[in-house]
């Protein structure tokens, strides 16, 4: 029998069922849809990842049919969301529930661990809400949340906050609703306990909160300090022959956009020499090789990733005939919106 709920829970659990957010990974709790819906919103806001979504989901209707899948294609629908480890962990999950648990889902938590891409949070969300299993979900919402209301300083990205967070979520996490009410505290954080702003007058959790009578809720959650954010500069070379072929290779692994196409890159470790790129060595050694012409050089764009700041230029060049030259190999410019590449370069061609 499940023992009487915390006052804040049963408060969340009501507002909950008044105010859900409509969603189409709700109507049913199949472990696929929550799994997929899980990975596609990890560092993603509802309203751009809802696309993706019903997109893999009409690609892709069965795990069977996402593990039989090319991964160009898989990378080639992921294009645009960013953090692509997570769509060939996407693809390799996938496998691993065909080939090792006969197409089923794990039921759980330590088995959906053992899934690439699948950590704490994503287990939790899976096991509570496809099988009830009784795993707190710890994401942003939930921090900010917990810590607004029991008013706790300790950083969130501290190995002590991290456990205490999660100690008091499983606490808090009622046995018999734990999928409704790991959704409830995403959509109160997401929609009421707001980072900024956040609805305190109107809030039913505002009689109870320590937070707010203490007045710290604008200073909560803590957090130690930020990474440092590094600079990189790309000059991507973009070239056409007179068959409007074009040079583009596959991203290797250990880095940013790893097994997406690009253009033949050029990247310089200043701003000084980015903005003088023509006397690199790279960039003569490659015209020289393919017997190219300079057409055009676009304007510098900016490119803000979580801790990169990547500041890219776009060269358009001219030749007879496109050579493969080290790893990149012809393909045909016209195909490449059927080939994954990064945003950067996708929404480049897109304003061509």
């Amino acid at each position: 029998m499940d023992l009487p709920f915390h006052p804040f829970s049963e408060i969340i659990l009501q507002w909950y069922s008044q105010n859900k957010r409509v969603l189409p990974w709700r109507n049913n709790k199949n472990p696929y849809s929550v799994w997929l819906s899980e990975i596609i919103l990890q560092q993603t806001r509802i309203e751009q990842g809802l696309s993706y979504y019903l997109k893999f989901l009409e690609a892709f209707p069965k795990v069977e049919d996402l593990a039989n899948a090319d991964e160009d294609l898989v990378m080639s629908l992921w294009q645009g969301l960013g953090y692509y480890s997570r769509a060939r962990n996407l693809h390799a999950a996938a496998k691993m529930v065909v080939n090792d648990f006969k197409g089923n889902f794990p039921d759980s938590y330590d088995d959906l661990r053992k899934l690439p891409g699948v950590g704490p949070y994503t287990a939790s969300a899976i096991a509570s809400i496809s099988f009830q299993l009784p795993h707190a979900v710890v994401d942003g919402n939930v921090y900010r949340l917990l810590s607004r209301y029991f008013n706790i300083s300790t950083p969130i990205d501290s190995g002590a906050g991290v456990r205490q967070f999660f100690e008091l979520a499983n606490e808090l996490i009622p046995h018999s609703k734990p999928g409704d009410f790991n959704q409830a505290m995403m959509d109160f954080g997401s929609l009421v306990c707001k980072p900024a702003n956040p609805k305190c007058v109107n809030c039913p959790l505002n009689a109870g909160c320590l937070g707010l009578k203490s007045k710290q809720v604008d200073m909560l959650p803590i957090k130690r300090g930020k990474t440092k954010v590094s600079k990189r500069y790309f000059v991507y070379l973009i070239l056409k022959d007179d068959n409007l072929n074009t040079l583009v290779r596959k991203r290797g692994p250990k880095d940013i956009w790893e097994g997406l196409f690009e253009f033949p890159l050029i990247e310089l470790q200043t701003e000084e020499e980015f903005n003088h790129f023509q006397d690199s060595l790279d960039y003569q050694e490659f015209i020289s090789h393919q017997k190219a012409d300079l057409l055009k050089i676009h304007k510098p764009v900016k490119h803000v990733l979580s801790h990169r700041h990547l500041f890219v230029v776009f060269a358009e060049l001219a030749c007879r005939k496109v050579k493969s030259f080290s790893s990149y190999e012809p393909k045909k410019y016209e195909n490449l919106s059927k080939i994954g590449m990064p945003r950067v370069i996708t929404r480049f061609l897109e304003n061509e």
